[in-house]
């Protein structure tokens, strides 16, 4: 019995810690991307990756860049250990039924694990995003308007406070898109990558890991990289008494960007995306 909740376990162990110390890294690209995504929503012009860490290092120094940490490693608590805990399950089930049926274990099989991970995952982490946008996206309010939330725990207090629990859910749909996503072009990917490596070259195993875990965090920037703007844009909405939000949802907020900003700007901080989902892969 315990060598079984040992086997269950350590997936969930092993993908929150390892999502723990990858977002300690990573978190500054995490931040240009969100601030690029949600100033690209205020005008014209996009701001460029120069031009956002310009900004940022203005207004805060290098800590700017760490706007939010707290969140984000609830988040990897949280939604981290849940879709990788949930991946490795999903793979070891799906491995097991092709085995007793005599076919081979597929990338189908691989996406359909990170789909449904991702899918789970982000359902349950939802709330976390919530708090992780508001607090990166703070700074770009004026400073009288400003929340200066002290933490995840703070920034959740609040917002249930101010705009009820229901907010915590706001930009879910396209954060579990995002997830599942992500979970395809990251899993699946560095999945089959490494699979494809072990038959067909003699780098060494910590070699494979590396090349599919970049090829997994570029398909995942890529496919994800709509759902993960709008989710920003949803999320970063604060309700107050008579105000009128901006985006009513998440297809008109999708028409409001292709419309007014043309559909390249869904990639807005696309190669921050990407500079940050190789790594933490």
């Amino acid at each position: 019995m315990a060598n079984t909740a040992y086997a269950y376990g350590m997936p969930f162990v092993i993908g929150g810690s390892s999502g723990i110390v990858a977002t300690v890294c990573v978190q500054p690209l995490d931040m240009i991307k969100v601030r690029m995504q949600l100033a690209s929503g205020q005008g014209a012009l996009r701001p460029s990756s120069l031009t956002t860490i310009n900004n940022l290092l203005a207004q805060g120094g290098l800590a700017a860049f760490y706007q939010g940490l707290s969140a984000a490693l609830a988040r990897q608590i949280v939604y981290g250990t849940a879709r990788l805990g949930l991946y490795s399950t999903f793979e070891s089930a799906l491995k097991r039924r092709a085995e007793q049926v005599g076919q081979r274990y597929s990338f189908r099989m691989r996406a359909l694990a990170g789909v449904g991970a991702g899918a789970l995952g982000s359902a349950i982490g939802n709330p976390i995003e919530v708090a992780l946008i508001r607090m990166q996206s703070d700074g770009l309010r004026s400073v009288g308007q400003r929340a200066g939330y002290r933490s995840v725990v703070d920034a959740l207090r609040r917002i249930v406070q101010a705009e009820g629990i229901r907010a915590l859910w706001s930009g879910c749909s396209p954060t579990i898109v995002r997830a599942m996503c992500t979970n395809f072009g990251q899993l699946a990917f560095f999945s089959e990558t490494k699979s494809q490596l072990q038959k067909r070259s003699a780098l060494s195993n910590r070699t494979q890991s590396l090349v599919a875990s970049a090829v997994g965090g570029f398909f995942a920037a890529f496919f994800s990289m709509p759902a993960d703007n709008i989710k920003s844009k949803l999320q970063s909405q604060q309700r107050s008494e008579g105000s009128v939000l901006r985006y009513r949802g998440v297809l008109h907020c999708f028409m409001c960007v292709v419309r007014e900003q043309g559909p390249t700007h869904l990639y807005a901080g696309f190669p921050a995306y990407v500079a940050r989902m190789a790594p933490h892969s």
